[in-house]
């Protein structure tokens, strides 16, 4: 039962009537997946959302309202739904075979397109996900070193495998979550974000450092920024102490520009990993970088220098449908102004969303980079303009999250009821489709959706 009721929450009762259709959804799905839900983050009091359909910067739920979408596939469709060429590329491969058991000549095309694109990528190799791409990262990265530790900061997300199930969300003294093994967690090093000092000392007592892998705009896709100086510091420690750089573009590459945030920051790692946007939606994903580090994959050199190559298999890696998305998607990120369209329309929304908190009084910040925005709700009660709030001049303590549940719970349903989908209660991905039409029906959801938390008096003083 959910602990946000109808009987105490205008904003949870008015939710509740909205989405008959999603709670039935729900009812079924929780008699046969763990909490109802497929993915940790679409967990939601009372119950998620059930979209039926999506058009580019547009969905509709199972009860037919229709809402501006801003979390576009978890940051996969800088296109916007259904791209009439990405889905023409994908329908005329169905039709051809969805999966050869053979090598085919769209993952050769496919990877000349990310070679041309990543400053990074001398080498690529295709992965299923995500995460499966930060997993070959870390193991080339020992493999090549010949070392054990992988150097992690907090708030850093890598997908879910053992090495980066924790220092999150929790766990942030390095210690295990759940199945994951203590000897696992003790080959990491997780240090706080932004602190060059602190690098310089764990490499300085450590020589088994193998790697260092970052979101190279800060946690949570800047969440917690990142500035390009501690970059520019990373990239000359692991050069000196002849460590691994490896960059997360999970969901930055191909995104903050056409060859990913190494390219609009000027800072090349040795190794970077990609999806989401990579395969133009589909599921997919790819680790570009270094020859001689993707080398450790390749038989031939293995034969050549009398060592063992790195095993990696995967049923879906490159798999045709997704490779054809994703070249349809990539060249026109390369050919074309896509991302500059995404990155001017979110600081369009941003100027707006924070106009709106000036005029309702409330001391919030809508923030961010490039084409993603984050909501910063305050919890330490901070003196703050959020029309002059510089994000990026703040220290690291000020974006510790808001443990206020039900206030960020009410946030997310509150923006629901008023007509977008966000990322959650975090912020919002931006698309390049998101046009003014969408940007103003946002802010006025936005400005809905204050209104409704200040009837609730749950933006009084913290």
């Amino acid at each position: 039962m959910s602990s946000l009721t109808p009987t105490n929450s205008a904003i949870v009762a008015a939710y509740v009537e909205a989405t008959p259709g999603s709670a039935a959804l729900h009812e079924a799905a929780s008699t046969v997946l763990p909490s109802g839900i497929v993915h940790d983050s679409r967990h939601t009091d009372p119950y998620p959302i059930y979209s039926k359909r999506a058009l580019g910067a547009r969905k509709w739920d199972v009860d037919g309202r229709e809402m501006v979408d801003f979390y576009g596939g978890h940051g996969a469709l800088i296109l916007g739904h259904c791209h009439p060429g990405v889905t023409a590329a994908a329908v005329e491969q169905l039709a051809l075979g969805t999966h050869f058991g053979t090598c085919h000549a769209l993952e050769i095309a496919w990877a000349q397109l990310i070679q041309q694109m990543v400053p990074c990528a001398e080498r690529v190799r295709f992965t299923s996900s995500g995460t499966e791409a930060t997993h070959m990262a870390v193991r080339l990265a020992r493999a090549f070193t010949g070392r054990p530790k992988i150097m992690r900061f907090q708030r850093h997300f890598h997908g879910w495998h053992d090495h980066m199930a924790f220092g999150v969300d929790g766990h942030f003294d390095g210690s295990p979550t759940p199945g994951v093994l203590p000897e696992v967690a003790a080959g990491i090093v997780l240090l706080p974000p932004g602190d060059l000092g602190a690098v310089e000392r764990a490499f300085a007592q450590d020589d088994g450092i193998a790697g260092v892998i970052l979101e190279p705009t800060g946690a949570s896709t800047g969440m917690v920024p990142v500035s390009v100086d501690f970059l520019r510091g990373l990239r000359d420690i692991t050069t000196r102490y002849g460590a691994v750089l490896i960059f997360d573009e999970v969901v930055t590459g191909f995104r903050v520009a056409p060859g990913g945030a190494q390219q609009a920051l000027g800072v090349t790692p040795d190794l970077c990993t990609l999806a989401k946007i990579v395969a133009g939606g589909l599921p997919g994903g790819a680790v570009a970088g270094r020859k001689d580090i993707i080398d450790w994959l390749d038989f031939d050199i293995a034969a050549d220098r009398k060592r063992e190559k790195i095993k990696h298999q995967g049923t879906y890696n490159a798999n045709p449908v997704s490779a054809s998305a994703g070249i349809a998607a990539l060249t026109l990120i390369r050919d074309t102004d896509v991302c500059a369209r995404a990155n001017e329309a979110a600081a369009t929304m941003r100027d707006a969303f924070n106009r709106v908190l000036a005029e309702e009084d409330v001391p919030w910040a809508v923030y961010g980079d490039h084409s993603v925005l984050h909501f910063f709700t305050n919890p330490q009660g901070i003196d703050l303009d959020p029309v002059r709030w510089d994000a990026n001049a703040q220290p690291v303590s000020v974006f510790t999250g808001d443990p206020r549940k039900a206030l960020m719970s009410k946030l997310y349903l509150a923006l629901v009821v008023a007509g977008i989908d966000p990322k959650g209660a975090r912020g919002a991905i931006v698309s390049a489709v998101h046009g003014p039409e969408e940007i103003a029906w946002a802010t006025e959801s936005w400005r809905r959706a204050l209104r409704m938390l200040k009837a609730e008096g749950e933006l009084g003083p913290n």
